[in-house]
């Protein structure tokens, strides 16, 4: 798993974050993950900028929304999803063409 943390975020409290998966199959899939503390903090916002409705909605492609933040956590989400076999719809599969 590959994390895209943007500068000044700590791995360990992140809360907005792109993720890249690579599986033993070759397969890789991305995503971008969300806490819902992250998500209401994202609508609060949108509420006083009128984007999205003026926040009445969250709708974000490839979408992943998880209860904890940090790495440890998402790692444990994705891992969850694999392991149950749930990768879809989110993340997304990337094409060879994508790389």
């Amino acid at each position: 798993m590959t994390f895209v943390i943007g500068g000044g975020e700590r791995p360990e409290t992140v809360e907005n974050v792109e993720a890249e998966v690579r599986l033993p199959d070759g397969s890789r899939w991305s995503a971008t993950i969300f806490t819902v503390a992250e998500v209401q903090c994202l609508l609060t916002r949108w509420a006083g900028t009128g984007k999205y409705g003026r926040g009445s909605y969250f709708c974000y492609s490839d979408s992943l929304i998880v209860r904890d933040p940090g790495v440890t956590g998402l790692t444990r989400a994705l891992a969850e999803l694999h392991r149950n076999d749930e990768l879809r719809p989110a993340p997304h599969r990337l094409d060879e063409a994508d790389e």
